[in-house]
Order: C-alpha cells, then structure tokens, then sequence
C-alpha cells in the first residue's frame, strides 16, 4: 500500500463501499486544508462541506458568497496548464487534483468554500485530499447515482493526441506519455476506480526544468517549487525518489479523472487518453455530453 499504508481496514472499506454503490455521498462533516496556489502563488484555504443529493460538487470564493460556480464544463474557463472554472467576474483556478480526489473518493456532493482564487496545490498531488476525506468520513444519501449509458465509441483527436471512451462492463482508465527527457520516456498505466486511492492519489505533478523560466515569464506557476512539483533535467529528476517509477503517467490518469468529474457522472467505459492535455480531456468531455444528449 505504499505511501499510504498508515489507513486503517475500516477507512478502506468505506471508501470501498462508497465507490461501488449505486446511492450518492457527502462527507460526514466539513475540513479544511491550506497551502499556496500553483499558479498564482497566492496563499489559500479551502473548507469542504457535505451538500445534499443532486448539488454535485460546487465552488464558492468567499468574496464572492452569492456566485457559487458548479464543478461542470458548462464553467470552464480555460485549460492552459490547469483546468480554471468562471461563472460571471468570478474564477477558480487548478480545480482538478481536488475534483479528481472527490470523484475518485465516491464524493458526488460538496460545497468547495474559498479564500482565494485558486485551490493549493498541498504536496502536488491528490494525496492529502484523499486522506481528509477518510478522516472525515461519509454520508450516505438516499438518491441513487445518474450514471448514464454509452452504446458505442467516442474521439476526440489533435494529431497524434487522444482521448476516446469504449463502451465496457467496467469503468477504467488507461493513460499514455512520451516525453524525450530518459526520466520519463514512454509511460503507460491502467487503473480501475477501486485503484484510485493508493495508485492514483499520491502521484505529483512534474514538469521539466527548462521550462521552468518561460512559465514564469508567461504568468504561471508562481507558486511552484521542489516541494509540490516533481521537476525533470534529462535523464534525472531533481528532486527524488519518486513513489512510483511511472510516477507522471499517475498524475496525468489524476488529471484526466479530475477533467471528466465535470460531466457530473461518467457512463461505463474504457477512456485512454494519450499525450492529452486539460484543453483535449474538456474538448473530448464535452464531445461525449453531446453524445450522451443526443
């Protein structure tokens, strides 16, 4: 169980139940967690409360109480190296490691209060998430979960990149990378949502040390740093170990999870994704709600 082990058999089994039933969750009460924001570099808070059946999951920035923006595509804002959401003057930046920790924790409904702009970024990962998730505990409700049906394939495709859904039993997610630096190469990996605890959730965010200078210069990740970013020169890693050898490709299935949390209710099916960014995961998103609409 890795770098995780220290839960208990009861909070695994919750998580467990959670995920496979067929009824909507809340959490059991509020928590808080604070940090600095990836990209703005702003220092935040965000407090997590249980929400009743049919909310979903939904922002509020506290400056703003009155202008709650739904965790749903119909809010995304942008996709340029995070997943920000808008409902009028009001944004919400780097929402996906938290989405994906709800949805993957079998959270259908929460009210995400704000202290800032952006949600911290902890440890780069969906880890400590996941954790106050177990510590806090779960909410049955008495609705049933709106998981809809697909009945044949979806695409969407920007040259060699991809995302595509192919109708099975099952829900899984596979991700592919390729990346030139030796440290990572070409990296695949699979997982089930009875995975997404120990396989998915700790995996870091990574990028490559020479672009570190130009992101600043363009605005972005102002708050990152060795401590919540796992960052790449070549053929090594600056600052290991890593907590799984295909640690990146973690992350990517992490965010590409988190991207499609904002269809609301994923059908069943196999979604793989390959060399896909946040734009492609909410193009291929929004490709397979019209195709559930039709």
């Amino acid at each position: 169980m890795g770098v995780m082990s220290g839960l208990t058999t009861k909070a695994i089994k919750c998580f467990k139940d959670a995920i496979a039933s067929p009824y909507q969750h809340t959490l059991n009460h509020s928590f808080t967690l604070a940090g600095i924001g990836l990209h703005t570099g702003a220092n935040t808070s965000v407090t997590i409360y249980p929400a009743p059946p049919h909310q979903g999951r939904y922002c509020v920035w506290m400056e703003h109480p009155n202008v709650p923006v739904a965790a749903h595509l119909s809010f995304v804002h942008q996709t340029q190296f995070c997943t920000t959401l808008r409902q009028r003057d009001i944004t919400i930046a780097t929402v996906e490691h938290l989405l994906a920790a709800l949805v993957g924790m079998g959270i259908d409904n929460a009210r995400i209060e704000l202290q800032g702009p952006e949600i911290p970024v902890l440890d780069g990962s969906a880890q400590m998430w996941t954790t106050a998730i177990l510590d806090t505990g779960y909410q049955l409700q008495s609705e049933r979960r709106l998981v809809p049906t697909l009945h044949y394939p979806v695409l969407e495709q920007k040259g060699e990149a991809f995302v595509m859904a192919m109708p099975e039993p099952q829900l899984s997610f596979s991700c592919g990378i390729d990346f030139p630096e030796p440290a990572i190469g070409e990296q695949w990996h699979r997982c089930s949502p009875q995975d997404f605890l120990f396989d998915i959730a700790p995996a870091r965010t990574f990028g490559r040390a020479e672009d570190v200078e130009s992101l600043r210069t363009m605005g972005f990740i102002k708050g990152g740093s060795l401590d919540n970013a796992l960052v790449c020169r070549q053929d090594e890693w600056l600052n290991p170990p890593l907590r799984f050898a295909n640690e990146p490709v973690r992350h990517k299935l992490l965010d590409l999870i988190g991207d499609l949390s904002l269809l609301g209710y994923l059908p069943s099916a196999h979604y793989v994704a390959y060399k896909a960014s946040h734009s492609l995961h909410i193009r291929f998103a929004k490709r397979l709600q019209q195709v559930l609409s039709d």
